[in-house]
């Protein structure tokens, strides 16, 4: 886990340049009167807590001898400092996302990353015991982090503990841009939990349940070959309940995703 830390002429090199040795050290120069800096600083102070890199805070007002050394023209100004050399960032406020994507250029995992890639391997194993106590200590650590509460739904619902798993996802509201489609997926896969349960007696009942239980499984594949049948068949099945679940499952898995991708047109092909 990394920390933030106040820097100017006198500290700079024992607390940016020196430790840029052993982990990497972003550089914010800001100025207290820059509004897009207020934005960016909390985000920054967020991350480096979750990620192992140093967050060095420079005032440029303050330390104006350290803004001409790196020729800071405006702010925020954002530098990266690797094995005692100061490099480029970017300049303005970005995303957390693009920050995200910042990092992981710099190959750096947060700790919930690792907590994430240990429950994974953990379910890998049939470790079901371990893994909840992994996402437990998520949940705990990162209580509003929507990307703890989508994982730990998701695995909830694997081991039928559904009304868990929605109580989770329902902590994300629709103002999540991002996440809120994911929760809503959840949903979804409870309504295909209850499905596989209880098949009904039709071809496309048998179908469907089919198709739930390999989504439930995370054979999403396999689940959206027989979805995409159904809509084929029977585009009214369930109240077009076939087609609506792919496109939860798209939404879960992430529109880049390349089955997301190939499933799409597929879907369009059969509906038009």
């Amino acid at each position: 886990m990394g920390y933030s830390v106040e820097v100017n002429s006198s500290n700079f090199d024992s607390e940016v340049i020196e430790p840029s040795y052993t982990k990497p050290v972003l550089i914010d120069f800001f100025a207290t009167w820059c509004g897009p800096c207020q934005l960016l600083k909390p985000v920054l102070e967020k991350l480096a807590r979750e990620y192992d890199f140093i967050l060095a805070k420079v005032d440029i007002d303050k330390n104006q001898d350290l803004a001409n050394r790196y020729g800071i023209e405006g702010v925020p100004d954002v530098r990266i400092a690797l094995k005692g050399e100061v490099y480029p960032g970017f300049v303005g406020a970005l995303s957390e996302a693009q920050l995200r994507d910042l990092l992981d250029r710099l190959n750096l995992k947060s700790e919930l990353d690792l907590g994430l890639e240990k429950a994974k391997d953990a379910i890998a194993s049939q470790d079901f015991r371990g893994a909840k106590q992994i996402f437990d200590n998520l949940l705990a650590q990162y209580s509003e982090n929507p990307r703890v509460a989508i994982e730990a739904a998701r695995f909830l619902l694997r081991i039928g503990q559904l009304q868990d798993a929605e109580r989770i996802a329902q902590t994300i509201g629709e103002d999540n841009r991002a996440f809120y489609p994911k929760a809503q997926a959840i949903q979804t896969l409870i309504q295909l939990k209850q499905a596989a349960d209880n098949p009904g007696d039709s071809e496309l009942d048998r179908l469907f349940a089919s198709a739930a239980r390999l989504a439930l499984s995370e054979d999403y594949e396999g689940a959206f070959q027989l979805l995409l049948q159904i809509v084929q068949e029977n585009r009214q099945y369930r109240n077009d309940g076939a087609r609506k679940a792919m496109v939860s499952l798209f939404n879960l898995l992430g529109l880049d995703h390349p089955l997301t991708k190939q499933y799409q047109q597929e879907l369009m092909m059969a509906l038009y």
